[in-house]
């Protein structure tokens, strides 16, 4: 039986990066501008590496070669092959990041040759007054569309919303959206880096250019009556018990506040575990009673093959699985 998988995390400097990532998970600095953390990757070219046990030192990419079935669980193998589906960051943007959508399977499909992007977002650590940007505040054109893209008024179409700690944004593929100066959240998507650039408020670079937009190819992607469903929801945190916040084909996802010890049973499950603690520290006990610290802002994934593990600590924890 494979162990439960935890792994390097990847640090990526960005234009609109901050510096809490590192702090949050009690790590030492990653360096200025780090706006990303991508805890668990199968992207190709960013594949995560296994941090500690067996299996330290090889790459998701080469363990689903060899243990698809494992991971994945028969069901999933079926569906995904020896391809990984989801991806999780954490996000710290200490500037605006631009306006963007992403495509959604078919569209993906047939431009990229990968999968469409639907995500979502639970709010970590909020500054005050930061906001996000999720679909749009009413029913516009692609014509008035184009027209507040030229003018630089497109975000005045758009639902913008002030999140509070542990509120939850859903955003299935064709929603635009963005994260704005402020933020700290964590992100589950799936296995895709596929994003249309709207708007990116006319920034320039040291060299006086403007970052490439997507605009005409947006255009297919994006859903211009998405005004229902973009606000957030808030999670209602019980004790020692996975509540689901977001469920949808890609990814059904629970909140669940531990207290001590909790049980999750999983061999009906058929699929994999995602856990990510995001307030306070944990211990995973697997099924063949092997201890594996799960600190603040670390993830593990349980393999579909492991049929039980229980949660030692006091924390908040969030999964994701496939139904």
């Amino acid at each position: 039986m494979l162990p439960i998988l935890k792994f390097v995390p990847q640090f990526k400097s960005v234009l609109w990066g901050g510096k809490r990532i590192a702090s949050y998970k009690g790590l030492p600095s990653q360096g200025e501008n780090i706006g990303e953390s991508w805890e668990l990757s199968c992207v190709p070219g960013h594949e995560s590496v296994v941090a500690e046990g067996s299996l330290k030192g090889k790459n998701l990419h080469e363990i689903m070669l060899t243990d698809a079935k494992e991971i994945l669980g028969e069901r999933l193998l079926k569906r995904y092959g020896t391809e990984f589906p989801l991806l999780i960051k954490l996000i710290d943007s200490a500037d605006d990041l631009s306006i963007q959508v992403h495509p959604d399977d078919n569209l993906a499909a047939k431009r990229h040759h990968c999968p469409g992007k639907t995500e979502m977002w639970v709010s970590i650590a909020p500054a005050d007054g930061a906001y996000l940007y999720s679909g749009f505040n009413r029913v516009i054109s692609a014509e008035e569309y184009r027209s507040r893209i030229a003018d630089n008024t497109i975000v005045d179409t758009l639902g913008k919303h002030y999140p509070q700690k542990g509120d939850v944004f859903f955003l299935p593929a064709g929603r635009v959206h963005s994260i704005g100066k402020g933020n700290f959240v964590l992100e589950i998507q799936q296995s895709s880096d596929i994003t249309y650039r709207i708007y990116d408020y006319d920034r320039r670079d040291a060299q006086g250019n403007a970052r490439q937009l997507h605009v005409e190819e947006s255009i297919d992607a994006i859903d211009f009556s998405d005004t229902d469903g973009a606000a957030p929801s808030r999670i209602k945190w019980i004790e020692n018990q996975e509540e689901i916040i977001a469920d949808c084909n890609y990814f059904t996802t629970s909140a669940m506040a531990v207290k001590e010890s909790a049980c999750m049973d999983l061999d009906k499950r058929d699929s994999f575990t995602i856990i990510a603690s995001i307030d306070g520290d944990a211990q995973l006990v697997d099924a063949n009673n092997e201890y594996i610290s799960l600190p603040q802002g670390a993830v593990a994934l349980i393999p579909a093959s492991m049929p039980r593990i229980q949660i030692l600590g006091n924390c908040k924890i969030i999964t994701s699985y496939i139904k």
